[in-house]
Parts: C-alpha cells; sequence; structure tokens
C-alpha cells in the first residue's frame, strides 16, 4: 500500500515539470509604401470676419427684424430705430434747400439786370458788384442746405440698422423700447460672424519653423511665394483629420516667450461644420513622400525606455528597436518587406 502511494507521488512530480506547450501567436506583415511625414498642432477655429453691430444714431429701438442665431445676408435690416424725429429734421432741411434755390434765383435774376444797366450808368459799379456778389453767396447757400439734406438722410437712413457682412448673427443684446446712443458710447446691438470660410490659428514652435523655411528652399515644400502650403483639420471626437485647407497666413516675428510663430489655415464651410471657437486638430506635411518601411503598432512591444519587436525568420527571434508613436510605426532599420 505504500509503495502505490509513492508510485503515484511520483508520476505527479514528472507531469508539472514537464514544459508547457509553445503559444500560439499571430504575425503581422512588413509593408513598404511611400509616405510622408506630419506634423501636429493644436489650433482654434476663428471667423474670418467678426462685426459688432453698433447704432449710427440715437433713439429707441422700435423693431428687432430677425431671429437670435438667424444667418443674415448684407444689408438685411436687423434694428429699426424711431425714425420721427430725422424724418422730420429732413423734411426741414429740405424746405431750406427749396429757400435757399428760391432766394438763389432771385439774386441771379437781379445781377443779370444789373449786367445790362451798368453799361449804361442806370447802377453804379458798386451796386453791380454787390448784385453779382448776392448771386455767387445764394449758390454757396444752395450747396449748404444740399449738404444738410444729405446729412439728414443719411440719418433717416441710419435708423434702419443693416447687416454690413453676410454671417450668422447673435442674440438681440437690445431689444425693443431700449433708448441706445451713437458715438464712442455706443451700445452693441449684436454681433456677427461669416459663416461661408473660417480661419484656423495655431502656433509653431520655432525648429518645425524652421525646418519649413528650410524645405521651401530646397524645392520640397510649398512657399509661400509660390503656393500655399496644404494642412489637414480634425475637431474633437472625429477619427483622423478629415478637413483640407491652405495656409493663407504667416507672422512676421515669433513670440519670444513661447518660442512660437502664429500660423492661419482658410477652410470652406459651406456645410457649416465649423463654428468659431472650436478647438481643432491640425497637422502640415513635414517631408515630400519618401519609401519607407511599416510595421503595424500592435506589434510593438515595450520594454521600460524601448520598444522592441519579434522578428519570424525560421525561428522567432526578438530586435530592439527605437520607434515613434502611431498607427504604423515607420522603421529605419534592417526589416525585410513580407
Amino acid at each position: 500500500m505504500m509503495l502505490s502511494f509513492l508510485l503515484v507521488g511520483c508520476d505527479d512530480s514528472v507531469a508539472q515539470n514537464a514544459a508547457p506547450p509553445a503559444p500560439t501567436v499571430s504575425a503581422a506583415k512588413v509593408l513598404v509604401k511611400s509616405i510622408s511625414q506630419w506634423d501636429s498642432f493644436n489650433g482654434r477655429i476663428e471667423a474670418v470676419e467678426s462685426v459688432q453691430l453698433r447704432p449710427r444714431v440715437s433713439g429707441y429701438i422700435d423693431k428687432v427684424n430677425y431671429t437670435d442665431g438667424q444667418e443674415v445676408k448684407k444689408g438685411q435690416v436687423l434694428f429699426t430705430i424711431d425714425d420721427r424725429t430725422y424724418r422730420a429734421a429732413l423734411e426741414q432741411a429740405q424746405a431750406a434747400l427749396a429757400r435757399a434755390k428760391t432766394q438763389a434765383s432771385l439774386a441771379q435774376s437781379e445781377a443779370n439786370r444789373t449786367d445790362k444797366l451798368v453799361h449804361t450808368n442806370l447802377v453804379s459799379r458798386e451796386e453791380w458788384e454787390q448784385r453779382r456778389s448776392a448771386a455767387v453767396q445764394a449758390q454757396a447757400d444752395i450747396r449748404a442746405a444740399q449738404a444738410a439734406v444729405d446729412a439728414a438722410q443719411l440719418n433717416l437712413d441710419f435708423t434702419k440698422v443693416t447687416a454690413p457682412i453676410d454671417g450668422r448673427a447673435s442674440r438681440a443684446l437690445i431689444t425693443s423700447g431700449n433708448l441706445v446712443t451713437a458715438g464712442d458710447t455706443a451700445s452693441v446691438l449684436t454681433t456677427l460672424v461669416s459663416q461661408k470660410t473660417v480661419y484656423v490659428y495655431f502656433d509653431v514652435d520655432e525648429s518645425t519653423y524652421l525646418h519649413y523655411q528650410n524645405l521651401a528652399r530646397r524645392g520640397q515644400g510649398a512657399s509661400s511665394d509660390n503656393q500655399a502650403l496644404p494642412v489637414e483639420i480634425g475637431l474633437v471626437g472625429e477619427e483622423g483629420y478629415p478637413h483640407q485647407g491652405k495656409v493663407d497666413f504667416l507672422d512676421n516675428q515669433l513670440t519670444p516667450s513661447t518660442g512660437t510663430i502664429r500660423m492661419r489655415a482658410l477652410l470652406d464651410n459651406s456645410q457649416r461644420l465649423f463654428t468659431p471657437g472650436l478647438f481643432a486638430r491640425v497637422r502640415l506635411p513635414g517631408s515630400a513622400e519618401f519609401k519607407a518601411t511599416l510595421i503595424d503598432d500592435k506589434a510593438v512591444l515595450t520594454d521600460q525606455d524601448r520598444k522592441y519587436v519579434y522578428i519570424v525568420d525560421k525561428m522567432v527571434k526578438h530586435s530592439a528597436a527605437t520607434l515613434p508613436q502611431g498607427g504604423w510605426q515607420t522603421v529605419y532599420a534592417s526589416f525585410r518587406r513580407g
């Protein structure tokens, strides 16, 4: 009975010391394809045109003629100011103009009569000069009266506050029945932002800026002299960079405190995807296309401060390689295609 127990114990020990079976692993192919390097930045979307709408004449708001958040057209009336005072001022100026024209006609007639009489000595030369001067003064009075009419007409026109640009209006900050004043202290009625295109502003560090300058000098990248640098944009929640645009502005100096220079891209917004103030992910092509060896990022393993992969070549072995982050890793090492 004791011998049988020992034999069973020996069998259990042998089973426990047996080597585990080799694990099953999957392999990824190495690809060789043309790629470009990209530089990524964070940016902010801003409107191409932004307007604070203020009144140009004082008065009470008679009517708000749009819905908050509505898209409006240039010239569309957004606010109406009570125009009764300005309409009366225009009529008064028009009456003064008519009076000036009548007086000028009379002065001209008297001057014409004295022109004939002065040669027959029926009027003195002094009286003739006075009549001629009165006719000239009357013409000046007409011009002054006409200017007053034009100014009164402008003030009347300004009682209709129109949109200076095509864009989207914010909420009305001042509503019907409230008094507004013109001048330096004029209240903001609302704000407008253009919608057709938008800007994306982003800051580029000094080394990246110099890198792009060198590419342009070597003819390997876009230059501000002949073509715009392409840019790709992604919004929060979007995968990748699905929107394309062009860099249309580079600032004339770096900011010493940050060591960066401001760049701007122009994007089409006909689909109204972009709203001023949104955060945007921006990337620029950092090189011309070149052939590169790529491996799947899932095949890359990490060991403290280095990354490595296992290579299948008759037998499985591992080779350490420093790799950047990304979905597909660009490898500058002796990996064979396949």
